[in-house]
This record gives C-alpha cells, sequence and structure tokens, in this order.
C-alpha cells in the first residue's frame, strides 16, 4: 500500500507542476509518467480485492455446495437409520420367531413326558391290581394311592415344563426393546445430520458477510479518494491529498 500512496503523490506533484494552457485552468502533463504512475497504483492495489470479488462471485456456488453436502448427509443418515430399524425388525422377528418354536417345543415335550407318565402309571396301576386281584382287599388301598400319587407326580411334572417354556419365551419377547432402542438410535442420527448442516450453513453466511463486509469498507474508502481529487481537480481548488485519505 506504500507504493499506492507514494505514486498518488508523485501524481499530485506532476499536475502541480505541469504548465498551464491560458486562459483556460486546463495543463500539459507528461502523459507517460502519468500512465506509469497509474500502472504502479494499479499493480500496488492488495490482492485481496479481487479475493473479494471472487468470493462474491462464487458465493452462490459455495452456498449451493454447502446445502448439496447438507442434504448428501441428512440423506445418508436417514438411509443409515433405515437398514438400522431394518436389520433390528429382522433379529426381532427372527428372536420371536425362535423364541414361538422353542417354546412349543417344550411344551410338547413336557405334555408328552406327562402322557408317558400316566401312561406308566396307568400301566402299573393295572399290573399291580392284576397280579394282586387275591389279595385285593388288602391292597386296593395302597395300589390306589401309589397310581394317585404317580399321577400327581406327572401334572407336577408338566406344569413345571409350561411355566419354565413360558418363562423363555416371555424373557426373549422382552428381547424386542432393541427395536426402540435403534428407533433412537436412528432420530438421533438425524438430528445430528440436521444440527451439522445448519452450522456449515452458518459459517457459509458469516465467511462471505464478513468478506463481503471488509471488500465494502475498502471500496468505500477508495471512491471517496478518487472521487474528492476528481472533484478537487476540476474545480482547481487545490491538490488533492491522497496519501492523507488512504492513511485515514
Amino acid at each position: 500500500m506504500y507504493r499506492v500512496f507514494e505514486a498518488l503523490d508523485e501524481l499530485v506533484a506532476i499536475v502541480e507542476e505541469a504548465r498551464g494552457i491560458p486562459p483556460t485552468r486546463s495543463c500539459i502533463v507528461p502523459r507517460g509518467d502519468v500512465l506509469e504512475l497509474l500502472d504502479d497504483v494499479r499493480d500496488a492495489l492488495p490482492g485481496e480485492l479481487d479475493d473479494a470479488q471472487d468470493v462474491l462471485d462464487h458465493r452462490d456456488k459455495i452456498v449451493t455446495d454447502a446445502r448439496n453436502a447438507a442434504e448428501s448427509t441428512v440423506t445418508g443418515a436417514n438411509e443409515q437409520a433405515e437398514r438400522t430399524i431394518g436389520s433390528a425388525r429382522e433379529e426381532a422377528d427372527r428372536m420371536l420367531a425362535d423364541a414361538k418354536a422353542h417354546a412349543d417345543r417344550m411344551v410338547a415335550e413336557a405334555s408328552a413326558h406327562a402322557d408317558h407318565l400316566v401312561e406308566s402309571a396307568q400301566i402299573e396301576a393295572d399290573r399291580v391290581v392284576a397280579e394282586g386281584n387275591a389279595e385285593f382287599e388288602a391292597v386296593t388301598g395302597r395300589a390306589g394311592a401309589e397310581a394317585d400319587r404317580m399321577i400327581e407326580a406327572g401334572k407336577a411334572s408338566f406344569e413345571r415344563s409350561v411355566a419354565e417354556g413360558k418363562a423363555e419365551q416371555a424373557r426373549l419377547v422382552a428381547q424386542t426393546e432393541v427395536v426402540r432402542a435403534a428407533h433412537a438410535e436412528s432420530a438421533r442420527l438425524i438430528d445430528g445430520a440436521q444440527e451439522e448442516a445448519d452450522r456449515m450453513r452458518d459459517e457459509c453466511d458469516h465467511y462471505v458477510d464478513s468478506t463481503l463486509a471488509d471488500l465494502e469498507e475498502t471500496l468505500s474508502t477508495t471512491l471517496r479518494t478518487v472521487g474528492r481529487g476528481r472533484h478537487q481537480l476540476r474545480s482547481g481548488t487545490g491538490s488533492p491529498d491522497y496519501a492523507g485519505d488512504f492513511r485515514r
């Protein structure tokens, strides 16, 4: 920037020392020297002006890219959530089917075992009654009691097996909580993706706004200085202090 001030001071000196053309306020200046100094001013202007213009030109592209990235993130989260929910649902269905099959098998086995016990008890009772027919009067009560005891044992074993099957079924069914956990995880992923998209959009807007504000300040200062110098040159009120304006 120092070269800008120096070149402007030289331009002012050239205009002040130029030979006037009476009776007008015009003067004759060396074209080559003035053009060379103007080239120096243009070369010395900060490159941030071009960078700011590039940012301004590409603002829509930056915003579009950020929006596309946000939409891609949200879409990926939705797909991941759908896959998670689908896997959880399939696992829950499989576990429920296994639990039902296991419970049905245990109930069937318990029923078969109970039937076998009852049948065995009945056969044993019949055998005892047949063998002790001669002593029927003496042993009838004991044979009946034994038969009843064995029947009760069979029923108790059956009921115990059924209870165990139902308990196992309830335990496996309780594992379907994984489906609700999958829903909660999918909701969390979607919310996180939405927050990340909003953050990226806010950062992009803040960057573009601050860059444009800096450009606006630089351009306003330059335009005010150039306008004041042109006005003074046209009105002939004196030599414009470009260096002082830029320093301010």
